[in-house]
């Protein structure tokens, strides 16, 4: 056996094996690990981990660009015959069927943590308990492998809430989390920030520094200092999204992943004329950044209907070209029912009917054949992913978390609109394998 396998190495060169390895799905690889140590050594070479999904993420988007689907549903059930939590993913078909892609086991350590974002086969996880909220965890189910991060401990005199978001920054070859903490009671207490690196495996901290807090001649009115920053996370053209508000204003915060700089969007000064009791959320609507603002129905009140408003951006960065493209009426939905849009444009909500999918130009309503999800989120594209393959093994997880003794809570987690799949799922960011992954804990630095 060795003789064949020694003479096939030398018959293929390495370039060409490795070429060849590259193209395989990572369920394939992890198989292959065990024919011999040069393939091994190949498939755990974080050069060779980057390369493969290079070319996953090239198919995936080649795949969104033929419109032969419209997006990935992931939810999370409990199996019925072994009463464990399952981590589904269905494709969205034209027609508006739904097929099943893939069935992952969520490891049961995990039920003390929620997934708060995810990008190209990468998933975050983070804690609501006080004694567990500046532990985070980065979790690939492709190859049931994670990482355990510390984050800073924030020393507050109010109990603590953090958005939470990653990323990858494409230009620098690495995945990024951004964790901004604020005080829980929206008091006028500056938001502090970090930012984990998985190249270093470390955090740092970083001042969320804009021109506009300040005011100058240029930019008015001054906006002041920001106390409260509340996810999900959006990632739109490069950049992370999420709600802050200062004493005076509320506005769109957007986190450029490479450059790693902060930046403002506002909203039209007229956009809540009319409306009470409004919640926004951040989505992509038909490839453009949209907010979804849903409020009573001050006409339908006794029915407790809502209107939801949909504002789209057309030209990003641009704030005079915030356009309301919709107001469609629906019945009673909470605000972390709506899970975004599918690649056609139709909202995902969660209602008294069930999951269903609504047109917002026709308003006609899709029931979605999933029963009894417990959460629900959307991706427009599908893919595997080695990264993290020299982490460590679900099956060998620590018995005992680590406990803070700083009183903090995570009563609202950015990002919560992600689940990966079997494979993992890829987010809307455009996303490559980090080139140098560390095992263990990471570590805080300023």
């Amino acid at each position: 056996m060795s003789q064949t396998t020694t003479t096939m190495r030398e018959r293929v060169p390495d370039d060409v094996v490795e070429d060849i390895l590259a193209r395989l799905p990572v369920k394939s690889l992890t198989r292959f690990r065990c024919v011999s140590k040069s393939c091994n050594s190949i498939i755990t070479d974080p050069i060779f981990i980057t390369k493969h999904l290079k070319l996953n993420l090239n198919q995936s988007e080649s795949s969104m660009s033929t419109n032969t689907h419209n997006g990935y549903l992931l939810y999370t059930t409990m199996d019925s015959s072994s009463s464990s939590k399952e981590l589904c993913t269905v494709v969205c078909n034209n027609d508006r069927t739904l097929t099943q892609v893939s069935r992952f086991e969520i490891p049961s350590f995990f039920d003390k943590y929620i997934i708060v974002g995810f990008c190209n086969g990468l998933f975050c996880l983070a804690s609501r308990q006080k004694e567990l909220c500046h532990i985070v965890y980065l979790w690939n189910p492709s190859i049931r492998m994670f990482k355990k991060l510390v984050a800073t401990r924030f020393n507050r005199k109010d109990n603590e809430r953090a958005a939470i978001g990653i990323a990858y920054d494409s230009l620098n070859s690495d995945f990024k989390i951004l964790r901004i903490v604020c005080n829980a009671m929206f008091n006028e207490s500056e938001a502090e920030a970090e930012i984990y690196t998985l190249s270093s495996d470390s955090w740092r901290k970083v001042e969320i520094s804009m021109e506009s807090l300040r005011g100058c001649a240029v930019t008015e009115p001054k906006l002041g200092t920001i106390y409260c920053v509340w996810g999900p996370f959006t990632f739109y053209n490069g950049a992370l999204h999420a709600f802050a508000s200062t004493v005076g204003y509320s506005f769109i915060l957007s986190f450029d992943i490479s450059d790693e700089s902060f930046h403002e969007i506002m909203m039209p000064r007229n956009h809540l004329d009319g409306v009470t009791m409004n919640l926004p959320k951040l989505a992509v609507y038909k490839g453009l950044p949209a907010n979804f603002i849903f409020a009573h129905d001050l006409g339908n009140v006794r029915n407790g209907s809502v209107l939801c408003h949909v504002w789209v951006m057309e030209e990003y960065g641009v704030p005079e070209s915030w356009t309301r493209k919709f107001v469609i009426p629906m019945e009673w939905v909470r605000w972390e029912h709506f899970f975004g849009c599918t690649n056609n444009g139709e909202l995902l909500i969660k209602n008294a009917t069930g999951l269903v999918s609504i047109d917002p130009e026709s308003q006609n309503q899709n029931i979605l054949a999933i029963e009894d999800a417990n959460w629900v989120a959307f991706s427009a594209n599908s893919m595997e992913s080695l990264v993290l393959l020299d982490g460590d093994r679900e099956s060998e997880r620590e018995e005992e978390e680590e406990k803070n003794s700083n009183v903090c809570s995570m009563d609202d987690l950015g990002g919560g609109s992600a689940l990966g799949s079997g494979g993992g799922l890829g987010s809307s960011s455009s996303g490559l394998g980090s080139s140098g992954i560390g095992n263990g804990h990471s570590r805080a630095t300023s």
